[in-house]
């Protein structure tokens, strides 16, 4: 029997146990000494017991009771067992209240045993033919629920007092319930501790092994092939009455609003709810001695049930462990395998299941070290090639972005150099931007960053490896925000306190703090508010024909539209405590424009003065960096030296003056540079070197030093004078000129933040800094997304693109961008993956690519172009490590490669590789013939 068996055994004996006693103190009528009795009924014509009358019985909400001798029923009495010793009484059944200091010796004397007429038929015996050893000398017989009973059960005279049947003294009969009443509440009190203890062993039993039950264990840690493939993996709770039921997405942003209310308490209240595990388990291969130093937390282990089993190492005991899970996503079966971060002891085996499992993508949510505690080992080399076990992983291409980092690994399994094995192509996405503690500020880069891994997650890999550092809570978070978008499309409506319990009961503590699971909420709100708003850069003129026409039901425009729903944004007041004490109050420019408390730019504290590191400046993420810019309103008078301490703390090598020193007759910046010679301000003296006039800007380069620290720094001003005092500039020319210029001064003085004001430094600063980030993302990926670049500048710093024609300029100056500044919009890229010792490109096999055999609608697609149509498509291809010389042969070999179907083309990835070289085609917008 196992554990859980027995235990289950001992929880029903105890609760029988705990109600025998409640009803032996009701019916219970003689306590004492009785000898061993003869039982008969008796005759009719005696007088009943004064305690049994039929009154007595009525009001008690007993059956009527009839003196009748023989009795009638429809049911047959019951035979009791030789050795039961208890009353014999009408009542309903009682337990066995013995006491072991009035037991008295058998006798030896036999007697008849006592019949009675069932159905006015054969006797029925209901007592044994012998003597007792008894404590009471009467026994209880359960009552049938129908027939008639009789009310005069004889009592023979008591030995030992001499008297008559009347069942003892009228003294005892007082004493008589007090008494059994007492032994019964006393036992009912040491069976409840004994259930109390006896569940707290069964918890904590329970707790130790983790989850499923043995009966679940599958081979090759899959779920069971006998499960019908096409049955719903997002179970329905079994109960009707869910207190948490699935949410319409039309009720979703009140639902919201209405759990985040008292500091989340109803938010709270939901998450503390969710099941621990809501079915049992075991985790007997995690808790073996051999595996315990593979696991990073002893408490987060894997389910025998859903674990990933690896293939056995011959001599290698338990070579089959690692700390994974399989995990449902909605609707799709083993759609993620949940991985703890490899230690350095298990790096081996990481790679081994990403071989194993047929893995194409990996998905990594933590940082290899947080708070100077290591989180993941890394299991990647930095450069070059390195062999982990038996795969050799090589690094391929790197890719950094402001929230996340992609990327590519070539891996091939080494062994017999007779048997090559072929190459594969893994991409891992890197999410750098979940914090030490809490939750990203913003869910947008999660979703920026998910819809990047749906995309380019190829058709027919396998899992997806999806780890951070324990594998549970940043890990399910972004599981389960993966299978609710994917039930808000195809439903209309989102079930998450459902979807955590069901992947909890494959993997413990998924989803682990209620931050996370609010921060859950908060992506699916966010996306169901405002969609996916990115688009190709070759469909951005339709796009803007579309922004132009009305909005359904409404008088505005989609545009109007589109900017209401920016500045429907609240801005957090409570948020800017710094910039609103009384003693800063007087360098805020404009009182309604305030940095964050968590993105404020903090500059050193002036030795022996109170409130000196403030400034009315602001941290703003970039497309590649996060605080690629510091957003500031143009310096006061009295704040010249806290602007240029700012400076010179932060490094900052390029200001971009967006404003004149004077607009309207209105002072909107103070002058912060010597028109000729030097100035200074405190410890920081600044020199003019030159002054040079452009089109549309003036570049002044300034030499600064710092006089304490005896340093100094070569720094280059942008003032922009291409925008009107009132409105937008007449085009987008200047604006990506200077954006260009600046661009490459970054390069030049390495990528220290750059410094942006205009006057209040909201509106202009914040248009700047958008269409500088659209560009960038446009040149890498031909992809832009004002909407939401906007949106998180608005979130990083109060009325960012302030107006209406602001937001407009962010749309239309991209249009420019190809024709003024070179700045690509390619359809295609074309990079250089040099060939390294030991390995090539050459024959690649990467999971998800298909063949144009394999594929003739893509080939198709490719395959009737001539080399003029596809340039003209194209339009340019950006090269990255060709000199000019090659860039043509290159194009000229485009088209026979094509024509030759020498290609394998992945529509989801948009990758196309050209068999027999070193080259892969990566398409950035959608092929449109």
């Amino acid at each position: 029997m196992t554990y859980k068996s027995a235990m289950d055994s001992w929880l029903v004996i105890a609760l029988l146990a705990t109600v025998l006693p409640c009803s032996a103190a009701e019916n219970a009528t003689a306590v004492g000494p009785t000898p061993a009795l003869n039982y008969t009924t008796r005759p009719a014509q005696q007088d009943p017991p004064p305690e049994l009358t039929n009154e007595t019985a009525a009001s008690s909400g007993e059956p009527e009771l009839k003196a009748t001798a023989p009795f009638t029923t429809t049911k047959p009495a019951v035979i009791l067992a030789p050795n039961v010793t208890d009353i014999i009484s009408p009542y309903p059944p009682a337990g066995n209240d013995s006491d072991a200091n009035n037991q008295t010796e058998a006798t030896n004397s036999t007697t008849a045993p006592t019949t009675v007429e069932v159905n006015g038929g054969t006797s029925t015996p209901i007592a044994p033919n012998i003597n007792v050893e008894t404590t009471r000398g009467i026994i209880n017989v359960i009552s049938p629920t129908t027939g008639d009973f009789p009310t005069d059960v004889f009592f023979p005279a008591d030995t030992t007092t001499g008297n008559p049947g009347n069942n003892g003294s009228e003294e005892r009969r007082d004493e008589t319930p007090i008494i059994a009443v007492m032994v019964a509440l006393s036992s009912l009190l040491v069976i409840v501790f004994i259930i109390i203890v006896l569940y707290m062993l069964r918890f904590k039993k329970y707790k130790q092994a983790g989850s499923h039950s043995n009966s679940f264990r599958l081979s090759n840690g899959r779920v069971d092939d006998t499960e019908p493939q096409s049955m719903p993996l997002l179970a329905r709770s079994p109960s009707t009455n869910r207190k948490y039921p699935p949410l319409p997405v039309d009720k979703l942003e009140e639902e919201i609003n209405r759990r985040m209310a008292d500091d989340n308490k109803l938010f709270r209240e939901e998450f503390n709810a969710l099941p621990a595990c809501p079915i049992q388990a075991t985790c007997e291969a995690a808790s073996k001695e051999e595996n315990k130093e593979k696991n990073r937390y002893v408490n987060i282990l894997p389910y025998d049930h859903s674990r990933v089993h690896l293939s056995p190492i011959e001599g290698v005991p338990d070579s089959d462990y690692i700390n994974s899970s399989f995990i449902n996503g909605y609707q799709e079966k083993n759609k993620f395998i949940a991985a703890q971060g490899p230690k350095e002891e298990t790096v081996n085996d990481f790679w081994r299941m990403i071989w194993e499992q047929n893995t194409a993508t990996i998905v990594m949510v933590t940082n290899l070290k947080e708070r100077k505690e290591c989180k993941c080992a890394q299991y990647w080399p930095d450069q070059g090639c390195w062999t982990y076990g038996n795969i050799r992983v090589s690094v391929e291409d790197m890719t950094v972005l402001v929230d996340y980092t992609v990327r590519k690994f070539c891996i091939q399994q080494v062994g017999d150099v007779t048997n090559k094995k072929p190459q594969r192509l893994i991409t891992q996405f890197h999410f750098t931007s979940w914090p030490d503690f809490g939750v990203p500020f913003t869910p947008i880069g999660m979703l920026k960053f998910l819809k990047k891994v749906k995309n380019c997650n190829p058709q027919y890999a396998g899992a997806i490896v999806v780890h951070c550092s324990a594998g549970v809570g940043r890990t399910g978070t972004f599981m389960v925000i993966d299978a609710m978008l994917d039930m808000m499309n195809t439903e209309k409506k989102v079930d998450v306190y459902g979807f955590v319990t069901r992947i909890r009961a494959q993997r413990c503590q998924m989803v682990q703090t209620d931050m996370q699971y609010v921060f859950i909420y908060q992506a699916l709100l966010e996306h169901f508010l405002y969609g996916d708003t990115e688009l190709e850069v070759t469909s951005l003129e339709t796009h803007l024909q579309k922004l132009y026409s009305k909005f359904p039901g409404t008088n505005s425009t989609g545009l109007e539209e589109e900017f209401k729903k920016l500045t429907s944004i609240k801005i957090q007041n409570d948020k800017m405590r710094t910039g609103n004490l009384p003693a800063n109050m007087k360098k805020n420019r404009v009182l309604q424009i305030i940095p964050y408390e968590f993105n404020r730019v903090i500059i050193p504290v002036k030795r022996g003065e109170e409130n000196t590191d403030y400034v009315n400046a602001s941290f703003i993420d970039g497309y590649r960096q996060k605080d690629s810019y510091i957003a500031g309103q143009g310096p006061l008078r009295h704040s010249l030296e806290d602007f240029w301490r700012m400076i010179w703390e932060w490094k900052s090598c390029s200001i971009v003056m967006l404003t004149e020193l004077e607009e309207r007759g209105q002072e909107k910046c103070a002058q912060y540079w010597p028109s000729e010679g030097t100035m200074s301000f405190g410890d920081i003296t600044i020199e003019l070197k030159k002054e040079e006039e452009s089109e549309s800007y003036t570049v002044r380069d300034m030499f600064v030093t710092n006089t304490r620290e005896n340093k100094s720094r070569q720094i280059r001003q942008f003032h922009f004078h291409g925008w009107p005092e009132v409105g937008i500039p007449t085009d987008g020319k200047g604006m990506i000129n200077i954006i260009a210029a600046v661009q490459k001064q970054q390069q030049q003085s390495g990528n220290h933040p750059i410094t942006v004001h205009c006057s209040a430094g909201a509106g202009r600063t914040g248009t700047f800094c958008a269409l500088s980030t659209v560009l960038e993302r446009v040149k890498a990926e031909g992809i832009l997304d004002v909407f939401q670049t906007v949106k998180s500048l608005r979130l990083q710093r109060p009325h960012m693109v302030q107006t209406l024609e602001q937001y407009e300029f962010c749309y239309r100056a991209p249009s420019n961008c190809n024709s003024i500044t070179g700045l690509h919009l390619g359809a295609m890229r074309l990079t250089n993956q040099k060939a390294r010792a030991g390995h090539t490109m050459k024959g690649i096999n990467t999971p998800g690519k298909c063949s144009a055999s394999v594929r003739p609608a893509a080939a198709q697609q490719l395959s009737g172009f001539s080399f003029d149509r596809w340039i003209k498509i194209v339009r340019i291809v950006r090269f990255e490590g060709f000199n000019r010389s090659i860039e043509r042969k290159i194009l000229r070999s485009i088209d026979r490669w094509i024509s030759a179907k020498s290609f394998d083309f992945d529509i989801r990835s948009r990758r196309i590789s050209i068999r027999g070289s070193n080259f892969e085609v990566f398409l950035t917008s959608k092929f449109d013939p």
